[in-house]
C-alpha cells in the first residue's frame, strides 16, 4: 500500500508514537526525521497528506508548507505546534495550512484531522484525474469512458470508419447518435467532404422529399428556383439521417433506390444524377423488431443494416458518469466564466443514483446548473412532489437516512469515525442502520473494518 501520510518530526520518540497512532487507525505512514528528507518524496502526484512539527532544525514546518504550496497548493498540510506557536499557527491557517494541532493532544484528535484531510485530498485527486481524462479524450466526446462497452464502441467506430459501409446507429434519445455519425465521418477519408445531417422527424411529409432530393424551378407551387437536395449536397461526404423511423413511407421507397443505385432524381426532372455518399441512419427504436418497426419498410431496414452500432444508455455505464460529468462541468464553467466547482459527495451520489432518461444531453444540462450554482438540493420535481405528500415523521426518517449515508461515505465506512462524527452511541448507530436498511459494508474501502467488532 502506498503511504498516504508523510509524517515529519525531528523528535524520534514523538515521531514513533504518532506513526504508531496512525497505523493503529488503519492508515499507512512514512516517517521522516527532517523536512528536507520528506521533500524528496513529495510531488504533485502524491495522493496523501503531510503532518509536520513546526519547530525543527534546518527547514521548519512553515518553510516546508511554503515549499509544498509552491508545487501543489491543494496538498493538505497539518502542523503540530507547541503552546507558544499558536499565534504563528493561526496565521499559517490563513495562509492555507489545512489544520494545526497544539501539544499535548489526544491521539483521536490527530486521527480525525488526518482522515478529514485525506478525504479532501481524495476529492482533489479524483477531480484532477477526471479532468485529465476528459482533456485527452479529444474529439470522441461524449463517447469518453473506461467501461468495456464504450471501449468496444470506439474501437468499432475506428475499425469501420474508412470502409464506406452504410451504418445504422441505435440508441435512446440524447445518447449521442449524432456524435457517433460525426466520428465516423471525421475518422474516414470522407472528412474533406460535407457532413450533412437531417432529422426525419422534424420535417412534414410535404417538405422532406424536397429537402432530401432537391427540386427544379417550377417543380411545385412555390418552387421559384432550383434547390440542391441534402443527398446531392452530401456527395463526396456523409449523409446522416436521424430519427429515420419517422420517414414517410413514400419517401422510404425513394430512399431505398438511392441506397441501391447511388443516384438521385430531383423533383421536377427525369434527370438522374450519380451521388457518392455514405449513409448513416439513426433510430431511437429497435427497427429489427417488427412490433416496434411499424410502417417502416423491412427492405429499407435490411439495406441500412450493413453494420449496426448500439449506444448504451448512461444507466448501463454508470462508471463513466463522473468522467463525462467532469468534462461537461469544466466546459460549462468556462462558458459561464466561473471557476470549476469541486464535485461534491451530493453531486456524486446524484450522478450514480439518478436514472438519466435524457442520457448525455440531460447530463450536460445538469452540469450547467451545477456550474451556475442553481442546482440547490438536487431534488427533482418528482421528489419534491412526493415530499409534499409525506408526513413530518416520514420526512425526518428520510432525512436521517441521507445523513447516515453521507457520513458513512465521507468516513469510507469506518464505524468508529462515523459514530464520532454523528455523536451517537454505537448501539443507536447500528439500530438506525437496520431501520433504514443501510449496509455499512457498501461504503467501506477494502481493508477497513470496525475494529471493535473483531
Amino acid at each position: 500500500m502506498q503511504p498516504l501520510v508523510s509524517l515529519i518530526d525531528d523528535d524520534a520518540d514523538l515521531r514513533r508514537a504518532m506513526k504508531q497512532t496512525l497505523e493503529l487507525a488503519g492508515l499507512s505512514v512514512t516517517a521522516h526525521a527532517s523536512a528536507a528528507e520528506a521533500l524528496e518524496t513529495l510531488e504533485p502526484a502524491f495522493e496523501g497528506i503531510v503532518v509536520s512539527d513546526i519547530r525543527m532544525p534546518g527547514m521548519d514546518g512553515l518553510a516546508l508548507f511554503r515549499r509544498i504550496a509552491a508545487f501543489d497548493p491543494d496538498l493538505p498540510v497539518i502542523l503540530v505546534t507547541g503552546h507558544g506557536d499558536i499565534p504563528m499557527a493561526v496565521q499559517a491557517l490563513k495562509d492555507g495550512v489545512y489544520d494545526f494541532i497544539p501539544k499535548p493532544f489526544a491521539a483521536e484528535r490527530l486521527v480525525q484531522s488526518v482522515r478529514r484531510a485525506l478525504e479532501k485530498r481524495r476529492l482533489v485527486m479524483e477531480n484532477r484525474a477526471l479532468k485529465r481524462a476528459a482533456e485527452t479524450a479529444g474529439d470522441s466526446l461524449p463517447l469518453i469512458g473506461q467501461t468495456p462497452v464504450m471501449e468496444r464502441l470506439r474501437q468499432t467506430i475506428r475499425h469501420i470508419a474508412d470502409t464506406d459501409v452504410d451504418v445504422l446507429v441505435a440508441g435512446e434519445t440524447g445518447s449521442g447518435k449524432e456524435v457517433v455519425a460525426t466520428l465516423l465521418h471525421n475518422w474516414s477519408r470522407r472528412r474533406s467532404g460535407n457532413f450533412v445531417a437531417l432529422n426525419c422527424g422534424a420535417l412534414p411529409e410535404t417538405v422532406i422529399e424536397s429537402e432530401l432530393f432537391g427540386h427544379e424551378a417550377g417543380a411545385f407551387t412555390g418552387a421559384l428556383k432550383k434547390r440542391v437536395g441534402r443527398i446531392e449536397h452530401a456527395s463526396g461526404g456523409t449523409l446522416f439521417l436521424d430519427e429515420i423511423e419517422a420517414m414517410p413511407p413514400a419517401t422510404q421507397v425513394k430512399m431505398l433506390r438511392v441506397l441501391e443505385a447511388r443516384e438521385v432524381s430531383p423533383l421536377g426532372t427525369n434527370q438522374v444524377r450519380p451521388v457518392d455518399i455514405r449513409v448513416i441512419a439513426a433510430a431511437k427504436i429497435d427497427l429489427g423488431n417488427p412490433a416496434e418497426r411499424g410502417a417502416f419498410r423491412e427492405d429499407l431496414y435490411f439495406r441500412l443494416n450493413v453494420v449496426t452500432l448500439s449506444i448504451p444508455p448512461l444507466r448501463e455505464r454508470r462508471d463513466d458518469m463522473p468522467l463525462l460529468f467532469s468534462h461537461f462541468l469544466t466546459r460549462a464553467a468556462e462558458r459561464f466564466r466561473r471557476d470549476t466547482p469541486t464535485i461534491s459527495p451530493a453531486v456524486q451520489r446524484h450522478l450514480m443514483e439518478h436514472a438519466w432518461p435524457g442520457n448525455v444531453r440531460e447530463l450536460a444540462h445538469f452540469a450547467e446548473r451545477v456550474a451556475l450554482g442553481v442546482e440547490g438540493s438536487l431534488a427533482t420535481p418528482r421528489m419534491l412532489a412526493s415530499q409534499e405528500t409525506e408526513a413530518l415523521p416520514e420526512r425526518l426518517e428520510r432525512y436521517e437516512a441521507e445523513i447516515l449515508k453521507d457520513v458513512l461515505r465521507a468516513q469510507r465506512g469506518d464505524v468508529k469515525a462515523t459514530i464520532e462524527a454523528l455523536g451517537i452511541p454505537r448501539k443507536t448507530f447500528y439500530d438506525k442502520l437496520q431501520r433504514h436498511g443501510i449496509n455499512r459494508a457498501d461504503y467501506a474501502e477494502r481493508g477497513i473494518q470496525d475494529k471493535s467488532d473483531r
